[in-house]
């Protein structure tokens, strides 16, 4: 299982420009791609996608770039990876993909494997929506601090 190129490094992009947001300093793609260490085009493009989505404001000129279109704290990661590549997991598509060779999947009545996807995809869906940029601008220990906080209230609901 792995999250794809354009959510790690737009999430990284994200963090990096949410960094600078309390000095109300904006960062240019040139900037941007350098601190991340990706080219200049591929910033461009990810940046474009957040700026589409309603996270980031651009602004052009000597002084421009890029800064958060909300505060850290009502940016919410699961809107953020919806929007750079969507889950992991998608249920209405699952058993068509990986039928093999055949029309249906020979599981698609009783699968045991599309319910693990499906607890993961809540487990990860159930982290993101209630983790903000804020959060990941803290420090590691106190994410993980929250993350288990998550999952302790998640396991008490179920």
């Amino acid at each position: 299982m792995k999250f794809s190129a354009q959510e790690e490094y737009g999430l990284r992009c994200l963090l990096r420009i949410g960094k600078f947001y309390r000095i109300n300093k904006s960062l240019t793609i040139p900037e941007i791609s350098q601190f991340e260490g990706i080219t200049t085009h591929n910033a461009a493009k990810l940046l474009r996608i957040l700026r589409m989505g309603g996270f980031l404001e651009s602004e052009r000129g000597q002084v421009g770039g890029y800064t958060l279109a909300k505060p850290p704290e009502e940016i919410i990661l699961s809107e953020v990876l919806a929007l750079l590549g969507g889950k992991l997991f998608e249920e209405e598509e699952f058993c068509g993909t990986h039928a093999g060779v055949e029309t249906i999947c020979t599981h698609n009545i009783d699968c045991s494997v599309r319910s693990l996807w499906r607890v993961v995809q809540n487990s990860v869906d159930n982290v993101l929506k209630n983790t903000t940029l804020k959060d990941l601008l803290g420090t590691e220990q106190d994410l993980q601090g929250k993350v288990d906080d998550i999952f302790r209230n998640f396991a008490d609901i179920n």
